[in-house]
């Protein structure tokens, strides 16, 4: 499920100029091929993961791949714009309902942390690899069978999933719908999510004026805030705020923030520095990001859990989030006249070193402070933290490029030059998100100290051994 999930938003990018010329999408209307999945699937996940604490994790994820399949097929088929973007958001409750427990269910199934070490490896390698073939796939696939077989190949690796789940996973009853079924915490915390995520990208596009942005903005603002209020009221909240009191719970959840702000950012600008800077074709980006995702997959596979076990989830995270950095710093000095081998390639090596350590990492920390009923509410926030830092990152540093090559332009600066150096401030900010995610990483994750015991304390503790 998680590589037909990573798979399937890949390919669909590399499809969208052939979709829009098949169907007469404006380029507005493209925007909301991708924007009806990001509003689905970042506004359900956090409800998703407390539905799967509620009515248990496998029934959750066998719907939600129900549906993403089916969905893909109805995407596949489409003939019409409306009929299209009906199915990507259908697409995105389904993605939203399986990806959210999916770490919950990891937690239940593997409770030892060697086995969750080498579990979350293997989450991070499918990640990796599901975007390392689509970067390759999504032309191939468009360009020889058409833009419908984006969407059709999903479905034999639905059912596939499919059948897999319904063999290997046990049954989980779930806690119960009348120990978290906040109907009113649901409707705004969704509602407020969706609508965050309508504020970001809209705020991208062309003809949108800053007004609507931040009145959009504002009332996602509001409805959270409601949420929260709500949930600090409510006899049974969706969301128990006692969840945030636990430091390793928030510290890494807003290192997740910050690790994808930084690493959506670097994936879309690096592709606009080698098009726009370096002249490459859309295959050959593709194919020049590829060993980046190798490089994440060969780390979180063979590496990861060792070193996860052999010197704990806080020093490899750190240890990756330093690798992150430094790539991001070295790939802000690459010139307009640069070289794929020496100013492209080393980064994303360092890049894919630093990603396939820190990333399951800061998973099997962001879940170690569940309780076993709260998991899935748990994997739910996880995935929204994701969600949220890629989707705000990626305004945030697009932005950033934007206005420093339209100042370097007012001073006269030639176009070229004036790109390469929006894109290099971006990378900078980029690399300033990880060092903040380090600094938070340092700070609030770190392990907590034992008082020293007291003589009399010590005395107790033999006598009561003895007894």
């Amino acid at each position: 499920m998680q590589l037909m999930v990573v798979l399937d938003g890949t390919i669909v990018t590399v499809a969208l100029p052939t979709v829009q010329n098949s169907l007469g999408f404006s380029q507005s209307g493209l925007a909301w091929v991708m924007n009806a999945y990001l509003l689905a699937f970042a506004g359900l996940l956090l409800l998703s993961g407390r539905l799967g604490d509620l009515l248990g994790g496998r029934r959750v994820f066998l719907a939600g791949l129900v549906l993403f399949t089916s969905a893909s097929l109805l995407c596949g088929v489409a003939d019409s714009r409306g009929l299209l973007i009906a199915g990507r958001f259908a697409q995105g409750a389904g993605g939203a309902l399986a990806s959210a427990v999916i770490l919950g269910m990891i937690v239940r199934l593997y409770p030892e942390p060697t086995g969750q070490a080498r579990a979350m490896g293997i989450y991070s390698f499918v990640s990796a690899g599901g975007a390392a073939v689509g970067l390759i796939a999504g032309g191939v696939i468009t360009q020889t069978l058409g833009w419908h077989w984006a969407f059709l190949v999903n479905v034999p690796i639905g059912v596939a999933a499919l059948v897999c789940a319904v063999r290997v996973l046990a049954a989980d009853r779930g806690i119960g719908l009348g120990e978290g079924a906040d109907v009113l915490g649901a409707v705004l915390v969704t509602a407020g999510l969706s609508l965050c995520v309508y504020a970001i990208v809209q705020s991208g596009q062309s003809g949108v004026g800053p007004g609507r942005t931040l009145g959009c903005g504002a009332a996602a603002l509001a409805l959270l805030a409601g949420f929260v209020v709500r949930q600090a009221t409510a006899a049974r909240p969706m969301l128990p705020l006692r969840l945030f009191a636990k430091r390793q719970t928030t510290g890494a959840n807003l290192v997740v923030v910050l690790v994808f702000a930084a690493g959506f950012g670097f994936q879309f600008l690096n592709a606009l520095y080698l098009q726009h800077i370096l002249g490459f074709s859309s295959m050959r980006t593709g194919l020049a990001f590829l060993p980046g995702p190798v490089v994440i997959g060969v780390v979180s596979l063979f590496l990861s859990a060792g070193l996860n076990t052999r010197f704990g989830t806080r020093a490899v995270l750190l240890t990756g989030l330093a690798a992150i950095a430094v790539s991001l710093a070295l790939l802000s000095r690459a010139p307009v006249g640069g070289h794929y081998a020496t100013d492209i390639l080393p980064t994303l090596l360092l890049m894919g070193l630093g990603m396939g350590l820190a990333i399951p990492a800061v998973m099997m920390l962001a879940m170690s402070g569940a309780e076993p009923g709260d998991a899935g509410l748990a994997s739910g926030l996880n995935s929204t933290a994701q969600q949220a830092g890629a989707a705000v990152g990626l305004a945030v540093l697009a932005t950033l490029a934007v206005r420093r090559t339209d100042a370097r332009l007012s001073h006269g600066v030639p176009g070229i030059q004036a790109l390469r150096d929006g894109y290099s401030l971006s990378f900078l900010a980029s690399a300033g998100f990880v060092c903040a995610a380090f600094l938070v990483a340092l700070v609030v994750l770190k392990p907590a100290t034992r008082a020293p015991a007291r003589p009399a304390d010590i005395r107790e503790s033999v006598a009561a051994d003895q007894r």
